[in-house]
């Protein structure tokens, strides 16, 4: 793997420690906080809490991915997320923080780029739009793959697997190589087995105990477990905002098994979460 990635002049340097990614949903019907953030002034808040916490990426989506969220087009998605990126461009205190934009169309991650984007962050891996790969090529830029079956409206329905982490890694495998044909340097890309995406609660907790697997595809991992559902049924918790604890420790364990970014919600709590478990658990 190459080991050393440089966006806006941070170093993500990876296997030295971990990297948490914060989550800034602007849409109004993400599972865990959707519509606290909705507004442009109240996403740049929260953008300067993430940097004042210690966040290394802030991930923005404006399109809810929780299992049966309803689909939006590309105009509405780049309403939302053009104005938020511009903001945080402009911002003095926070304008040089990584971004990705979180979405599964072409011409959004191309708008968000040019606005001042850096990473394409696709749940589909490259399914979703055909022309994704060919964008990520041409602009350059790294590019987070995610594993999922189907769509959010549908993929609660197919989760029968006979080896989990095998056809996750099949996946890819295939999608990998296809990225590449496309024209995607190979040492851009980042994988995410994407917890809870097509997944049971006890494949969720498998993939986590399998995560060393994926070190044969010699990539960066990216692990997104914080408050999931899965944390919630093991703790008999509804509500996704009272599952901190439970997803320290589903990082915890993420970080063991070599995870090297977290995508989280709680970015100060799961920042010094890292930071203790990179000492326990790597070299």
């Amino acid at each position: 793997m190459s080991n050393l990635l440089t966006i806006r002049g941070k170093s993500f340097e990876w296997g030295s420690r971990t990297y948490v990614m914060g989550v800034l949903n602007v849409t109004p019907d993400s599972f865990s906080d959707g519509g606290k953030f909705a507004t442009v002034d109240a996403a740049i808040a929260q953008a300067v809490q993430m940097v004042s916490s210690g966040v290394d990426i802030i991930d923005i989506g404006g399109e809810s991915t929780k299992p049966g969220a309803t689909p939006v087009d590309a105009a509405t998605e780049l309403a939302r997320v053009i104005p938020v990126i511009e903001g945080i461009r402009q911002h003095p205190d926070i304008q040089n923080i990584p971004i990705s934009i979180d979405t599964t169309k072409a011409s959004v991650a191309r708008s968000a780029i040019a606005a001042g984007a850096d990473i394409i962050n696709d749940v589909s891996g490259g399914q979703f739009d055909e022309n994704m790969f060919a964008t990520v090529a041409r602009l350059g830029v790294p590019y987070v793959m995610m594993h999922m079956r189907g769509t959010p409206a549908t993929m609660l329905q197919m989760t029968d697997y006979d080896d989990v982490v095998g056809e996750i890694l099949a996946f890819f495998e295939t999608q990998i190589d296809r990225a590449v044909k496309s024209g995607i340097d190979r040492p851009q890309i980042i994988i995410d087995p994407g917890i809870g995406f097509a997944k049971k609660y006890q494949q969720s907790i498998q993939i986590i105990r399998q995560l060393d697997r994926f070190e044969i595809l010699d990539l960066p991992l990216l692990v997104g477990v914080s408050r999931k559902s899965f944390i919630g049924k093991i703790l008999d918790q509804p509500d996704p905002e009272c599952r901190l604890w439970g997803t320290a420790a589903a990082c915890s364990a993420a970080i063991a098994k070599g995870a090297d970014i977290l995508r989280v919600h709680d970015v100060a709590a799961m920042v010094d979460v890292s930071r203790v478990a990179d000492v326990m658990f790597r070299n």
